[in-house]
């Protein structure tokens, strides 16, 4: 009895590890913690420090900020941070002077470029897209979009300080909705049919984070009209 005991503490201690270690994939996608630990667990406090990721060639991440106050976004190299000031204003900092409990990134400097066809309107046509694009592809990856869009809603997160979270309910109190126009934006996005709840949502198999080019404005997207603009669909070469 006393050794199915300790065989059960050892794997219970490797499945803790394993939830809040870097853990590459083939395609050297590194993820570290887990969204579902953060919205049904609380953990909030920060498990990565960006400023300690050594190699920033290319680097490419998403993630919210510790404690749920904010949104980071790396992109080729730069890392970006939204706070919210108002119902209707934010602040884009750039630093790699923050902490993330979940944060998904790779260093990605090869590209396939090709234009986004002008049927695809919506995150899920743009995710039903990518998906048959690349079905040969390793996964998960990390694409981008540079181009105009007709519209688009993020979000940033805003937890209120010393909010306790074991729901996505309780996660996303204080979160302020952003609504843009007509803006030339690049998007970032990470792909993954197998890490739900882990970086994407349980609905869906897209993680994207979207910044306008005059760097003002940065958040999660929830919602866009790609229209009938120049977009530029980025996939990684094989």
């Amino acid at each position: 009895m006393k050794y199915i005991i300790l065989l059960n503490s050892i794997i219970i201690l490797l499945i803790t590890s394993c939830s809040t270690s870097t853990k590459p994939t083939k395609n050297n996608i590194k993820i570290i913690g887990a969204m579902k630990n953060v919205m049904w667990k609380g953990e909030l406090v920060g498990t990565i420090n960006l400023d300690t990721i050594k190699d920033k060639k290319g680097l490419y991440g998403i993630g919210p900020v510790e404690y749920l106050t904010g949104e980071l976004l790396i992109i080729d190299g730069k890392s970006y941070v939204s706070t919210v000031t108002s119902d209707t204003t934010m602040v884009v900092e750039e630093t790699y002077q923050v902490k993330a409990p979940f944060l998904v990134y790779a260093n990605q400097t090869d590209w396939n470029i090709e234009d986004l066809p002008s049927d695809i309107k919506t995150i899920k046509e743009l995710e039903e897209f990518i998906d048959k694009k690349a079905l040969d592809f390793n996964r998960p990856f990390v694409f981008k979009l540079k181009g105009q869009i007709d519209s688009a809603k993020i979000h940033i997160q805003n937890l209120p300080k010393g909010t306790k979270v074991s729901s996505p309910e309780e996660a996303h109190q204080g979160q302020i909705n952003y609504a843009l126009g007509n803006s030339e934006v690049e998007i970032v996005g990470f792909f993954s049919t197998e890490h739900k709840g882990v970086f994407t949502h349980h609905d869906s198999n897209v993680h994207m984070h979207l910044i306008t080019t005059d760097r003002r404005k940065m958040g999660h997207l929830d919602k866009v009209l790609f229209g009938n603009g120049d977009i530029k669909l980025y996939l990684p070469k094989k």
